[in-house]
């Protein structure tokens, strides 16, 4: 079962970090949240890949960022904050057509929203 959690732990950080590196260039996918997903996942799965990541030239700013400062840059709050209601509105709107589970999305999408606005704002300057 240990190793079945692993595995599965590794697969979700790889998708993660995969789906976080389209973010770095496609305005709609939030890449802060998608690469702490996956050092999450790593840390919990693989000391090799947790470091790999943080040290990464290209991806460990964004993790030691929010590390360092317990927040992300508003570019970041706007495009994560917009994808999500994007995203959620669409399903509510368009696919789901229970009314309960179109509530139980709005509701995420409002707490994930407060969530990341009550996250410390990083001035791109000092913080990367």
């Amino acid at each position: 079962m240990k190793n079945i959690k692993r595995f599965l732990l590794i697969i979700i950080g790889w998708l993660s970090l995969a789906i976080g590196v389209l973010g770095i260039v496609l305005p709609l996918i939030p890449t802060t949240p998608l690469l702490l997903l996956a050092a999450a996942c790593f840390f919990r799965s693989s000391d090799r890949m947790y470091w790999w990541l943080l040290e990464n030239k290209y991806f460990g700013h964004y993790i030691k960022n929010y590390r360092k400062y317990k927040g992300i840059p508003l570019k970041g709050k706007i495009m994560g904050i917009t994808a999500l209601w994007v995203s959620i509105l669409y399903s509510a709107l368009f696919v789901v057509p229970l009314l309960f589970v179109k509530i139980l999305l709005i509701c995420i999408a409002a707490y994930f929203t407060w969530f990341i606005l009550s996250l410390n704002t990083i001035n791109q300057k000092r913080g990367g």
